[in-house]
């Protein structure tokens, strides 16, 4: 007697809204030098249950090309919270292209600002009716584009037979009415993922009913181990932002001290990525992670500076 045929993969493709990921995901932490591919194929997509409408569990495997589409927009630099942001962005835009070559889209939309007349809130009346409240003028930065790209995109490669699973990385309710017609129109199976490290942070229901399945948090562990190399070799190299480590002010003062002995900048950072056997085998670069860890860094090298400022002289 035969089995029933095995079910080919669901070709795959994900659909990341990235203003919502990183100030869901990535803000505030030492990982935003984000490697997305091996986040979705080693870590989101093995944990999520797929079925499709007879109720089989599917395998998903990711469309090679691209396997990710990643609807972002350039920070303008009148508007950005730190004199690297606009460099760090497209530094990171640009590793994320080298190092994957097409399986990662870049779509872009872009940042408007404009002056606009606001109501505040009444600091001794904070429930007066906003229509009786002073009124001035202010910036609004507003992205835009961004998830109507990434609406139309899902859509259009869901109508066209392109995808059989879309995989929508969003907590935005805009994208709700493309989920609706792709359900309507296609067979395409949806999962969303919610781009939140809160594990107590509800999922928008408007999103997750139209979903085949979700996961609601990613977690930080994943963050980490999903980290891009530091320099992406190329023509040109890619190096992470030192401001996009975790303690980048204490990062500063041990490359102050390691820079003159080990020769170069490029050679203090060779020496903090191997494991240092004074430092219970772990990796300086990684210890710098945390303010402790940083600490340790210091204190050791500090003291071998130490150490090697009182032996004699070669020549004594």
């Amino acid at each position: 007697m035969q089995g029933s045929p095995e079910l080919e993969p669901l070709r795959t493709r994900i659909y990341i809204d990235g203003y919502n990921f990183y100030y869901g995901c990535l803000r505030g932490t030492p990982h935003k030098w984000l490697d997305l591919l091996p986040l979705f194929e080693k870590h989101i997509l093995p944990s999520a249950l797929v079925k499709d409408g007879d109720g089989h569990i599917r395998q998903s495997t990711l469309l090679p090309s691209p396997s990710i589409k990643f609807f972002t927009a350039k920070i303008i630099e009148s508007v950005a919270r730190a004199p690297d942001s606009v460099s760090s962005q497209a530094r990171y835009h640009t590793a994320l292209r080298k190092m994957h070559d097409g399986r990662i889209e870049l779509i872009e939309g872009y940042y408007a600002v404009n002056k606009m007349k606001v109501k505040i809130v009444d600091a001794e009346d904070p429930d007066r009716a906003p229509r009786e409240c002073q009124e001035i003028q202010a910036w609004k930065v507003e992205e835009k584009q961004s998830d109507v790209n990434l609406a139309l995109q899902a859509y259009h490669d869901a109508i066209t037979g392109q995808i059989d699973h879309a995989v929508i990385v969003t907590n935005d309710t805009d994208i709700a009415p493309a989920l609706e017609m792709i359900r309507a129109h296609t067979n395409v199976l949806i999962g969303v993922v919610v781009p939140t490290t809160d594990q107590t942070r509800p999922p928008n229901t408007d999103l997750v009913k139209l979903a085949h399945w979700k996961r609601e948090y990613v977690n930080a562990s994943e963050l980490a181990a999903c980290q891009l190399p530091r320099v992406i070799q190329g023509r040109k190299p890619t190096t992470k932002p030192e401001s996009w480590y975790g303690q980048p002010e204490l990062l500063q003062e041990i490359l102050e001290l390691a820079i003159p002995v080990r020769g170069s900048r490029a050679a203090a950072f060779k020496w903090m990525e191997q494991p240092n056997q004074y430092l219970d085998g772990e990796r300086p670069i990684e210890l710098a992670e945390t303010v402790d860890g940083a600490n340790r860094v210091l204190e050791y090298i500090r003291n071998w500076i130490a150490q090697q400022a009182q032996l004699p002289a070669a020549d004594e």
